[in-house]
């Protein structure tokens, strides 16, 4: 069955730097764009980044841009969210999602930016 499996987020002080990954299993990975999504209380749900199958491709939010770098290691079944120079405005819980074909969501994990 498929899965979708984030890492643990953490807490991370202002300007620090914080990596996610999300390990899939029981679908092909390599045929799959992914992506992840964040929803802070009080806004709409974010889609955060997208990498294309062979990740030669990838579109950033305009809040993340320059910060965020999402990458992927198809060998491993992973989809990783480097974030870098984190703000209090990123803390929210982030799901990793498949962005083609059937969607599939991850159960999510907390980012918390904090001093």
């Amino acid at each position: 069955q498929v899965q979708l499996v984030e890492s643990v987020g953490g807490l991370v002080q202002p300007g620090g730097s914080l990596s996610l990954s999300c390990a899939a299993s029981g679908f092909t990975f390599s045929a799959a764009a992914m992506s992840w999504y964040r929803q802070a209380p009080g806004k709409e749900r974010e889609l955060v980044a997208v990498i294309s199958r062979t990740g030669a491709g990838t579109n950033y939010a305009n809040s993340v841009k320059g910060r965020f770098t999402i990458s992927r290691d198809n060998a491993k079944n992973t989809v990783y969210l480097q974030m870098n120079s984190l703000k209090p405005e990123d803390t929210t819980v982030y799901y990793c999602k498949t962005h083609s074909g059937i969607w599939y969501w991850g159960q999510g994990t907390q980012v918390t930016v904090s001093s």
